[in-house]
Order: C-alpha cells, then sequence, then structure tokens
C-alpha cells in the first residue's frame, strides 16, 4: 500500500512539475472531451439494484473566450427483490451547451456553462415512457496538470426540468432549482487536443 500511495505522489509530483514548464489553458481552435461513467451495484438481503451510466461531452472553441460543444448520455437501472424484477428503466440524453471561460489561456481558470438537454426515459416492465428536457446554468473550474489534461471541477447552480410523465393527457411535472449545495460538486478529467 506505501508504494502504491508513493507511486502515485510520484505521478502527481510529476504532472505537477511538468505543468509548471509547458503552457496550458485553451486557445481559439482548441477542442476537448470530457464525460463520465458511473457504476454502481448494492444489495440488501434479497433486494439488489444495479446502475450504469455514461456521459461524453466535446467542445470546441469558436473564441478565446467561448466553447460550444454537444453531450450524449445513456443509462440503465435493474433492481430485483427475490429474483423477482422490480424495475427495469433506461435512460437516453441528448444536449448542447455553451461555456464562458474567464481566463481560458491559464492553467487555471474558471467558466460559466449553459447547457440544454433532452430527455426520454423507459420502464421496460410497465412499457411507460416519458420525454423531458433539461436547462441549467453552472459555474466550473480547469486546472491543467499537463499540456493536454486538465482536472474539472463544476457545479450545477440553477436547473430547470419537465417531464411529461408519458403524455396522452398526464399532467407534467415541472421543477426548478438554485441548488448552494456544495457537496454536489462534479469532478472529472478533460482532455484537450
Amino acid at each position: 500500500m506505501k508504494k502504491l500511495l508513493f507511486a502515485s505522489a510520484a505521478v502527481f509530483a510529476f504532472g505537477f512539475a511538468n505543468a509548471q514548464e509547458s503552457s496550458n489553458g485553451f486557445s481559439k481552435g482548441d477542442m476537448f472531451v470530457s464525460g463520465s461513467l458511473s457504476i454502481g451495484s448494492e444489495k440488501t438481503g434479497d433486494f439488489k439494484e444495479s446502475v450504469f451510466i455514461v456521459s461524453p461531452k466535446m467542445g470546441y472553441f469558436v473564441s478565446e473566450n467561448i466553447a460550444i460543444g454537444a453531450r450524449l448520455g445513456y443509462g440503465t437501472s435493474k433492481a430485483e427483490s427475490a429474483n423477482v424484477d422490480v424495475s427495469d428503466n433506461t435512460y437516453f440524453s441528448v444536449g448542447a451547451f455553451g461555456r464562458y471561460y474567464f481566463t481560458p489561456a491559464s492553467q487555471f481558470s474558471l467558466f460559466t456553462e449553459l447547457g440544454f438537454d433532452t430527455m426520454s426515459f423507459e420502464n421496460k416492465l410497465t412499457n411507460a415512457k416519458s420525454k423531458g428536457v433539461n436547462a441549467g446554468l453552472g459555474l466550473g473550474m480547469n486546472y491543467f496538470v499537463s499540456n493536454s489534461f486538465a482536472i474539472e471541477a463544476g457545479w450545477a447552480g440553477l436547473t430547470y426540468t419537465t417531464d411529461d410523465n408519458g403524455g396522452n393527457g398526464a399532467d407534467k411535472t415541472n421543477s426548478f432549482a438554485l441548488d448552494f449545495d456544495l457537496s454536489s460538486i462534479n469532478f472529472g478529467v478533460l482532455y484537450k487536443f
């Protein structure tokens, strides 16, 4: 375990030293990819649940400070109790986003992001389907550890979501949130090319 911690610290220190010697940040024409992957399972007695979510994101700098991009989302969740399916859900989303970077050419840069997504949900057990949209405004930051890799943190502060609950005359669910919960910050890695 000590060797693993020492090796991790050495890799981080090398990356940090390398970042200090090279030019970092973004400029017009740069492209980047980022995203998230979540895999999980939980079991309590006879109850089992599994979740899989993947959300890739790609952006392009149209000017020194502005990046635009697209993102996808796909997820499944399944639960069973005593070997009987309780839920089997699928989620899919397609969206676009725009970012304004305050200091894009720096190693450390803050940005604000405005995004819009269309979403669809399906419960395979009940054959229930619903569609929705999501719009959000958030804050984030990038810290370059090398010329191509950055650590990214984001916080969605203001969101609006609507869900048609299957349509066909069903009442829509609309939600608006202003989130000050700083424990909901997400972290990731960004690759610039």
